[in-house]
């Protein structure tokens, strides 16, 4: 599908639904030689929603190995995504951030184009941004060239090093990003996610929380819900932590987060 290709628009997803709930962070599928196979994501679509109820997706982000993408293997994938998921999906979020300022709007306008429901943009990771000015700037430059596409941050600091609290970030942010929808917040800090749900609640942000093992400690301080890789496979489980909080039955929740946390423990160990 070509940028020029209309037959899916914005509103073959959910147009005004607020992103909450459990987001899938893709996996980039590759053939043994290396390249993207853009086959297999129909069935990964059908996978998601049957299997996991997963109905959100957050494309080329650190799990699908975005940066590590080029250009056009971010553009292929971010359509083929949308293509599939129209009329299943709810939300396709696609990842836009790039070290290149250039590169990253293109990626943006590409997305608004053909019809994704969200972007989202990481903080530049190698000139990095040294105070909140530089980076909304350069998060204002990306979302400015989607102007009708919700936008959200990606504060990732154990990778990218940019420690600027989110808290800051979002004072006033709608001013200058009058886009602006919420941040996937993969930190362990919660004390600056607790502050910035305190201070933004009546703001209608979407505060969605990226460190799947200690989603339980952000539940209790307010999130609206998830982007991580394990809700690809244990997206039903997590669901169930989600009621057992929601009615409220902690150990219950405990008991689903403690499990999730094992589950980690052995991946980690293979490396």
């Amino acid at each position: 599908m070509s940028p020029s290709d209309t037959s899916t628009s914005p509103n073959s997803m959910t147009p005004g639904k607020k992103l909450e709930g459990l987001v899938a962070a893709a996996i980039t599928p590759m053939t043994p030689d290396g390249q993207i196979n853009l086959s297999v994501i129909r069935q990964y679509v059908d996978y998601l929603v049957r299997e996991q109820n997963v109905k959100n997706i957050f494309v080329n982000g650190t799990t699908g190995e975005g940066l590590s993408l080029s250009i056009q293997e971010r553009k292929q994938l971010a359509e083929e995504w949308v293509r599939q998921g129209k009329d299943k999906l709810d939300h396709v979020i696609i990842h836009v951030g790039a070290l290149s300022l250039p590169e990253s709007q293109d990626l943006a306008r590409h997305a608004a184009a053909i019809g994704a429901s969200g972007i989202a943009v990481i903080a530049p990771f190698f000139f990095k941004p040294t105070n909140k000015d530089e980076l909304v700037a350069f998060l204002q430059k990306v979302a400015s060239e989607a102007p009708g596409v919700p936008f959200y941050y990606y504060h990732i600091p154990p990778l990218t090093g940019v420690k600027i609290r989110v808290e800051e970030l979002l004072d006033g942010i709608r001013e200058q990003i009058p886009t602006f929808q919420g941040v996937k917040f993969s930190d362990t800090d919660l004390l600056d996610l607790a502050q910035c749900i305190n201070k933004n609640g009546s703001e209608q942000f979407a505060f969605l929380y990226g460190v799947d093992e200690q989603l339980l400690g952000a539940l209790a301080v307010g999130v609206n819900g998830a982007v991580g890789s394990t809700y690809n496979y244990l997206g039903r489980k997590t669901k169930l932590m989600l009621q057992a909080f929601a009615k409220p039955d902690l150990a219950l929740a405990q008991k689903y987060q403690f499990l999730i946390g094992e589950f980690l423990n052995f991946v980690i160990k293979l490396g």
